[in-house]
Parts: structure tokens; sequence; C-alpha cells
């Protein structure tokens, strides 16, 4: 049987400790810690190397949303479940435009927490029951938009720097810049380097205008 790692992230411990009392009853799952804040979760995120990470979106200091894309930065393969008390299409779009593989309100059933982390873990998008609302953001030609920090790569590569030479300017390692490349060219349906460079040319990007969306 594989075991799925997972490290809980929430200001508030009795919320945390209820969540990690529910999953550990799961022989699949392993609550290999439960942390206080956002930065917590970075400086610990290698060294925990976990599956799933479930992430509270408001907490004092580095929010969830800043907290997911420096996290994916760090440890690409962890998978990020946001959880919240908000159930607004804004919030959770942004969530998922910032890297978060789901959305989990703090109100559902226990079994559906379980459920999320089975289907992020499939490899697949996990929206809740009273989050389905809201799809995955797109631009206005229907492509799925890129994150912040995914505009800032395509950005580097426009201007022709090597994998080695955003990683340097960006102070992050080849294979994130290598996996966010892979993700932008998923995202934008294009399979060339020259592709990329004619979209930014085309959408402003080395005018340093940013990707119009």
């Amino acid at each position: 049987m594989s075991i799925t790692k997972v490290v809980i992230v929430d200001d508030h411990p009795m919320v945390a400790e209820g969540i990690r009392a529910i999953l550990e009853t799961y022989d699949d799952l392993d609550v290999v810690a439960t942390l206080m804040n956002g930065q917590e979760a970075i400086d610990q995120v290698e060294a925990l190397a976990p599956d799933v990470m479930l992430l509270d979106l408001n907490m004092p200091g580095v929010n969830g949303l800043s907290a997911t894309e420096i996290i994916l930065e760090r440890r690409p393969e962890t998978r990020i479940l946001i959880l919240s008390m908000h159930d607004s299409p804004e919030y959770i779009s942004s969530a998922l435009n910032h890297g978060a593989r789901g959305y989990v309100l703090k109100d559902v059933p226990t079994d559906e927490i379980k459920t999320a982390i089975d289907t992020v873990m499939g490899g697949d998008q996990y929206l809740c029951t009273g989050a389905k609302g809201s799809l995955s953001p797109k631009m206005s030609d229907g492509r799925e938009a890129l994150t912040n920090r995914e505009q800032t790569i395509l950005l580097q590569l426009a201007q022709g720097k090597s994998n080695k030479e955003v990683a340097a300017a960006l102070d992050i390692s080849v294979r994130t810049v290598e996996t966010h490349r892979k993700n932008i060219k998923r995202k934008l349906g294009i399979s060339t380097t020259a592709g990329l460079t004619r979209y930014a040319m085309e959408h402003g990007v080395l005018q340093g205008t940013g990707v119009a969306f």
C-alpha cells in the first residue's frame, strides 16, 4: 500500500489537530507534521517532503497564496490543497492561479478532505462541493492563466536566457525552472522556445508590461 505524506498548516492549533486526528484514521495517510504558519511551511517543505500540504489561506505573516508559490518553487512535486472559510470565486480562482491543486472549505464533511487528497494525488484538480462554481482561471483566449512566477520566467526565457541563467537570476533551482517552463508551454499550448518568444513579443512581455490577460 502506498502511503501519502501529509503536512497540515493552520494557525489555529485546534483546527490543525482536529484535521490530523481525522486523517490519521486512514491507513494510507501519514501526517508528518502540523505547522503554524506559511513561513514554517516554506522553511520545512524540503525536509518534510510531503506529497500533499493542506494550507490555510489566511495566516499571519506569509499568507497561503504567497506560501503556495514559494513552496512550489522549492518543491514542485508537493500538491497544495488550500483550506479556507471563504467560498467566493475570487478566492478560489486566485488560489488555483497561484498553483494550488485544490480548494477545500473548512466546513466540508471530514471524508471529503480524504477525497480531495486522493484526487490531487491522482493528478487531478479538486474543488469541494461549495467551491465548484469557480473554475480554473482562463485567459481571454481560453488558455489557462499563468501565475505571477510563470510570467516572470516567461520574460526571462523570452530574453533568450537558458534555464541555468534563469535559475541564477531568480535564485531558484534549474529543476524548478524546467518545471515552470513545462507548465508555461502546457498552459499556452506552445511547444518551442521560439513560440514562447513570439508569444512574449505579441503580448508585450519584452517591453516589461507583463503578459496581457
